[in-house]
């Protein structure tokens, strides 16, 4: 009876309730109508791409570059699965999925011709008709200069062949060894030669053989067949098995020789040009798993590095690198002109989006907080003889998820066919058939001058402090301790558990040791690969060094993840 009279004031109450609303509703009709709470999707793929889509803001509101980094990785401790790109593989047919992973539109770049000026610099870009002369004499002058720079590469290199305890390196180390000496030699002679003209040769940084990586996430990819059995063993996920999901992708390589320069390259498309959606339709989907190309998978942590550290380094964005081509030597004949085209293009373009994509991880930006502003940058492959130029620009990095099909916006790349800067080194060690449309080609590279300069706010929307404003001192340490820790890729102390093979037929498929204890992992539901990155035993602190007067507390180190 209590319970009943109970229940009956309670609805009274919420009519009277509901009755004084609307009647205060009817009494002020000029209030602002109510703001009620949105309805959101119950199901359990809208609560997923909710709880993501928390995350992705949760990395933007990191404030420094370093925790930022740390936070993509902390649902990992031993890292992802990734899809392993590299500068030394480009399998048959690369190019569709590379254009796919990196959502990028290739154009032809057009040479220029003896009468051009587009390489003139500013100083002289107001001399109308003097350009053509400027340029023509910029050749000239630089001409005999790269010859003597080429002779000297050859000579070098045949020096050091004879050297005694030097080995006999592979046909492919061979060509990086002299391709290395040659890219240098050439890199010091032009900038010697443009740096009085062209100012701001003289305040780029040079990196020799610099550390090139990326992570990115890429949607609109098949399921493999483990995922897919996976979700239709559960209820309610059987309904999605065959739906596409995103692929990790870890972009790993070290070009010869890169520039860096504190300016912005101008960008050679308009943002209306860029968020072309007909673009966008018309770029090639690879839905199949990589590893049907040639592809492979690995473990590790995500890591974006532009050759540089993120701290007290002004020039951290990129003028022109230098990449190779020995592998392709690998490449068999029967692929095809065509293929070996479209694997230069497929290596231009992956090598030049993970250098941009780095550089903006340094500014703020990662694969989940797109890019307010584009970034453009230039790419050279060589074997030293052979040249390819191309120029790349950074429109996008939203390629997860709906993005890949929803996202307006494409990058561009812009390459030209194999160049030959000259036909071969006679005996004699003279320079035989030299190119000057493929030197002229080189000038304008190194003369194509960065102009945009944005503001600390503007440059780094997202990126509230660097480290160095923490005033806690143990905070700071901390942060860069994991930060390079987690760069550095170092396998864990303890390996990662593993299922044995008696274990695999005795326990988990057929069931026979139903009386021994269960004290292993897959027997206490535990997944290894969902151990969070601060999962750990924490760092323990003696007793004569814990602050504070009771010395029993604080046996811990405190760990400052974002």
């Amino acid at each position: 009876m209590l319970k009943l009279n109970l229940v009956n004031q309670l609805r009274t109450t919420y009519k009277r309730c509901l009755a004084g609303q609307s009647l205060q509703v009817q009494l002020n009709p000029t209030e602002a109508e109510p703001a009620y709470p949105e309805i959101r999707d119950p199901s359990f793929k809208a609560r997923k791409q909710k709880d993501a889509a928390d995350w992705h803001e949760e990395i933007r509101q990191v404030p420094t570059v370093e925790e930022k980094m740390i936070k993509i990785n902390m649902p990992r401790y031993y890292g992802y699965k990734v899809v392993d790109f590299n500068d030394s593989k480009i399998p048959y047919n690369a190019l569709p999925l590379t254009q796919h992973y990196t959502r990028t539109v290739v154009e032809d770049l057009e040479l220029p011709s003896p009468s051009a000026s587009a390489s003139t610099s500013p100083e002289v870009a107001d001399q109308g008709d003097k350009n053509t002369s400027i340029e023509d004499a910029l050749v000239k002058a630089t001409r005999e200069d790269v010859i003597e720079a080429l002779e000297f590469a050859h000579d070098y290199y045949k020096h050091l062949e004879k050297l005694p305890n030097s080995t006999q390196p592979s046909d492919v180390e061979r060509e990086r060894i002299l391709t290395q000496i040659i890219v240098e030699q050439l890199n010091r002679t032009l900038l010697q030669a443009l740096g009085e003209e062209y100012k701001h040769l003289e305040e780029v940084e040079v990196d020799y053989n610099p550390r090139h990586e990326a992570f990115w996430a890429v949607g609109g990819v098949d399921p493999p067949k483990n995922v897919q059995n996976s979700k239709k063993g559960r209820e309610w996920q059987k309904d999605d098995a065959n739906e596409s999901i995103d692929r990790l992708v870890q972009y790993t390589g070290t070009p010869y020789l890169s520039l860096r320069h504190r300016k912005q390259l101008s960008p050679w498309k308009t943002p209306a040009e860029s968020e072309d959606l007909s673009l966008s339709k018309q770029l090639p989907r690879f839905k199949h798993d990589p590893r049907t190309l040639g592809y492979s998978t690995k473990h590790q942590h995500a890591t974006n590095v532009p050759g540089y550290w993120p701290k007290g380094n002004e020039h951290n964005f990129g003028l022109l690198s230098f990449q190779s081509r020995a592998h392709l030597q690998l490449r068999p004949k029967s692929y095809g002109e065509q293929d070996l085209q479209e694997a230069l293009h497929a290596l231009a373009i992956k090598s030049s989006y993970a250098w941009l994509l780095a550089q903006a991880n340094y500014n703020g930006f990662n694969t989940y907080n797109e890019l307010t502003y584009p970034m453009n940058t230039q790419t050279v492959i060589t074997n030293g003889r052979e040249w390819s130029f191309y120029e790349y620009q950074l429109n996008t990095l939203l390629l997860h998820g709906n993005h890949q099909e929803e996202n307006p916006r494409v990058n561009f790349c812009r390459g030209t066919k194999p160049l030959p800067l000259y036909a071969e080194i006679s005996s004699s060690g003279k320079c035989v058939d030299f190119n000057d449309t493929t030197l002229r080609q080189l000038l304008n590279f190194y003369a194509n001058v960065p102009s945009i300069q944005r503001s600390i706010g503007e440059q780094q929307p997202y990126v509230a402090s660097d480290i160095t404003a923490y005033e806690n001192t143990e905070q700071r340490d901390f942060i860069t301790k994991t930060f390079k820790h987690l760069a550095s890729n170092r396998p864990r102390h303890l390996e990662l558990p593993e299922i044995y093979l008696w274990e695999k037929l005795y326990k988990i498929d057929n069931k026979n040791r139903a009386m021994e204890a269960k004290r292993r992992f897959f027997e206490l539901d535990v997944n290894p690969w969902q151990r969070p990155l601060d999962q750990h035993d924490k760092e323990y602190v003696p007793r004569a060094l814990r602050p504070g007067v009771r010395k029993n507390q604080n046996r811990f180190k405190k760990t400052y993840y974002p």
